[in-house]
């Protein structure tokens, strides 16, 4: 990575006064002075700055968490209602990748890569997400406009996959898969299709499943979960071992 990035990952400085730093001389590399824009590797050269050495990076923590329904996707606001932050480690610097709402289940995971997770939520990531939503209405039709794609009032949806099973009480399984990630945009299309919403889980985020993971469980992701999302272009360290 960049020197400027390498700085501001460590926590000495913004980017920008980063950059001044290294254009000042005041930060070296295995005793050299750094280059602005010079590329490093901040697990194995030794980086001062005014002559004091960097600590080694931590490799990022990579979870996931079975969010269960009536739980924020938030850090604790002073209210009596939980949040995600209480269902995992306390971990410096851990943030989520991506909300669900206070209703949604399933899927989510959480970093202390902020970088990371601001890339894989990005629109340009197309990263696709799995969603199983027990609905009521006429779905057959409800599938056949969804497949051909709806105009929603933030712009145009058209899921990579829609599939329905009937299940019992005149309720419906339906599996949508989408790439946008927008605002309660699975609840959205729902609603323009005509459907009542009695539940829905992600049961996918990119290559991480639910599974058999519990409500309210969680688990670090496994070498080979982060070296897809590695593939994806998010630059993550796979855990020792």
């Amino acid at each position: 990575m960049r020197i400027h990035r390498a700085l501001a990952r460590a926590g000495v400085a913004s980017r920008r006064k980063a950059e001044e730093l290294v254009a000042a001389g005041r930060v070296r590399v295995n005793g050299a002075v750094a280059r602005t824009g010079q590329s490093v590797d901040p697990a194995h050269d030794v980086i001062t700055v005014d002559g004091k050495t960097l600590a080694r990076p931590m490799k990022p923590t990579w979870l996931v968490l079975h969010k269960p329904a009536g739980v924020l996707t938030s850090r604790p606001d002073g209210s009596d209602r939980r949040t995600v932050f209480e269902l995992v480690p306390d971990v410096p610097g851990l943030t989520y990748v991506g909300r669900l709402d206070y209703l949604t289940e399933g899927v989510l995971l959480l970093t202390t890569d902020g970088e990371a997770a601001h890339r894989l939520t990005h629109p340009s990531s197309e990263i696709e997400r799995t969603y199983v939503v027990t609905v009521r209405g006429d779905v057959p039709t409800a599938v056949r406009h969804a497949r051909a794609g709806i105009e929603l009032d933030d712009g145009f949806v058209r899921p990579i996959a829609v599939e329905a099973a009937q299940g019992a009480d005149r309720q419906w399984l339906l599996t949508l898969t989408i790439r946008e990630g927008r605002n309660r945009e699975v609840r959205r299309l729902c609603e323009a299709l005509g459907l009542e919403v009695r539940r829905l889980v992600r049961t996918q985020f990119g290559p991480v499943r639910l599974a058999s993971l519990p409500p309210g469980a969680s688990r670090p992701l496994t070498a080979k979960e982060l070296s897809v999302i590695a593939t994806l272009g998010v630059p993550v360290d796979a855990p020792a071992g």
